[in-house]
């Protein structure tokens, strides 16, 4: 049995997405970010981090227990290689996938992370450092335009690749960074969001409602803050 720990998040948007597009059975459950549970020390003892998500494996024993699995990269890359799916054999197509993958870890993800925090939860408005993450998330997106003008996918077949880029993507208008003039980019946005699986995937765990997002919202600024 796999067990998935996270949250409504990008990164635990690209593992609930991940597990839906393979069709496996797995047990979810919710950490609250507000409530910080994930610094608590249970929680530590499975991801050292203390980031969501965390993915445990029930039937891989190891000394600690069940094998645990911290970073949504290597998550995918973890469920891509125990299913066999979304994860070229060969050695170059592969290569050509977890180079996207890593490229989101390093440069998307934190990127638009930086332009939501200074955009959305800091008290002072600061011009400087929210233009130089905005422009960074828009050079990104065009870097992601540039590669998609000849093929479907980011590394040729839909993959964790596209899997990874996705939910942050997605989180465009929430970090205030503009697709405009994207033409492939908004195509291949498109299509991935028409997928069953990335919906499905989308709604888990339950999203909260307008007024529970009201709340985790101005307490999730004051944790990011902390």
């Amino acid at each position: 049995m796999l067990e998935l720990l996270t949250s409504e998040t990008p990164n635990g948007w690209k593992t609930t997405i991940m597990l839906e597009e393979l069709g496996v059975a797995y047990r979810l459950r919710p950490i609250s970010l507000t409530d910080r549970e994930q610094k608590e020390e249970w929680y530590l003892r499975l991801n050292p981090n203390g980031r969501i998500p965390t993915l445990i494996d029930h039937d891989v024993e190891t000394v600690r227990g069940p094998f645990a699995v911290f970073e949504s990269g290597a998550i995918l890359i973890y469920l891509a290689e125990k299913f066999d799916r979304f994860l070229p054999a060969d050695v170059t197509g592969r290569s050509e996938v977890i180079q996207w993958v890593m490229w989101q870890m390093s440069g998307l993800g934190p990127m638009m992370g930086q332009a939501t925090v200074f955009n959305r939860y800091f008290d002072e408005k600061l011009p400087s450092v929210i233009d130089r993450y905005t422009r960074e998330s828009r050079r990104l997106f065009e870097v992601m335009d540039r590669n998609l003008a000849d093929r479907e996918f980011l590394a040729g077949d839909y993959s964790i690749a596209d899997i990874a880029c996705f939910p942050w993507v997605r989180g465009r208008d929430w970090a205030c960074i503009d697709m405009d003039g994207l033409t492939h980019l908004q195509r291949w946005f498109d299509t991935v969001a028409a997928r069953p699986a990335v919906q499905r995937g989308l709604l888990l765990p339950e999203p909260p409602t307008a007024s529970e997002m009201a709340e985790q919202t101005t307490r999730q600024g004051k944790n990011i803050l902390a």
